[in-house]
């Protein structure tokens, strides 16, 4: 057969376009990899008795995927979502999850196993010295989410923190608050600079600077944490008229802690938090939170996984995806 047969004929194999044929048979990168797989498919399959089989597309290996946390309806969206993503592009996963995985050497031994073509780290807890080390060593890597600001020449993708923590206090700020409780996360997560940072600067614009009582941070961003310092907050001499969490199980727990003192939410108390996960919408009242396309999250850090492994080029490289204010029924104007 001819080549222009071949194309014709593999083209209506395949049900693709003559141009997308011949796009993928000539190794040109800008061709989604299933799609390459489906045309060489094709090829071996019209490729007279006897004839070798061309040789298929690279083998990727599988995508080592490691959060060393609890798969809840947080990190567990992440995860399901790159599983779902991967599957997609005919990717294997090999999953390192659990508290107990925070505390292994596997990330200084990524390098050296066999049959990994690339890797995806949420929320890594290692410094970033060990990220470049990692990378220095040939493995393809995208952290997401990541715990503190990426090296240079690492792709990373997360949310955009501070605009959602900016809107996020500009309602309460529209609402007539000015005396609000900050219930952030771990001083050292580089998600907390964020969020804090752009609740600040929404009470900058009109002219305020919360005091420093106001301001708490905790060692974990867990619902009992959220509720102790909440109960702190509440008994100051002068309560804050709203309360915003590091997310929504840290606000639950404020809700918890108003609940006990008799303050009805949001009359006597507007709370609110982060990230939009299903406890939000199971509160009484309502959750008032931010949105993080947490599964847009994974979908994306396998997309840009796929990137290095494909050799496409790149500059240092950290997406922020869009996040959304849901306002519900937690908050409502500032008492008088």
């Amino acid at each position: 057969m001819t080549q222009r047969a071949t194309v014709r004929q593999v083209a209506a194999e395949t049900g693709l376009s003559i141009a997308t044929v011949s796009r993928a048979l000539s190794g040109q990168t800008n061709v989604a990899p299933r799609t390459r797989e489906l045309v060489l498919e094709a090829v071996d399959r019209l490729a007279p008795k006897g004839t070798p089989a061309r040789r298929g597309p690279q083998t990727r290996g599988a995508v080592y995927v490691r959060c060393p946390y609890v798969l809840t309806d947080y990190f567990g969206l992440i995860v399901s979502s790159i599983a779902d993503t991967a599957e997609r592009h005919g990717m294997e996963i090999v999953l390192n999850a659990g508290r107990a995985a925070r505390h292994s050497d596997a990330l200084t031994r990524l390098a050296g196993r066999t049959g990994i073509g690339g890797a995806i780290l949420i929320l890594p807890p290692e410094p970033g010295e060990d990220l470049v080390r990692l990378r220095e060593r040939g493995m393809p890597f995208v952290v997401a989410d990541p715990r503190t600001a990426p090296p240079r020449d690492i792709m990373a993708v997360s949310a955009a923190h501070f605009t959602g923590a900016r809107a996020l206090m500009a309602h309460l700020v529209g609402l007539g608050h000015r005396r609000v409780g900050i219930i952030g996360g771990p001083r050292e997560w580089l998600v907390t600079d964020a969020r804090t940072a752009g609740y600040l600067a929404a009470l900058a614009d009109v002219g305020v600077l919360p005091p420093r009582e106001l301001m708490r941070f905790v060692t974990e961003p867990a619902m009992e944490h959220g509720y102790r310092e909440a109960c702190a907050l509440l008994d100051l001499p002068e309560r804050p008229t709203a309360l915003v969490g590091f997310n929504d199980k840290m606000a639950v727990g404020a809700l918890r802690a108003a609940a006990e003192r008799g303050l009805r939410v949001p009359r006597d108390l507007s709370i609110a938090g982060f990230d939009d996960i299903d406890v939000s919408r199971a509160t009484q009242p309502l959750l008032t939170t931010v949105r993080q396309p947490l599964a847009e999250l994974g979908r994306m850090a396998v997309t840009l996984l796929l990137r290095l492994l494909d050799g496409h080029e790149h500059d240092a490289l950290h997406i922020e995806l869009a996040t959304e204010l849901v306002i519900r029924d937690s908050t409502g104007p500032a008492p008088t």
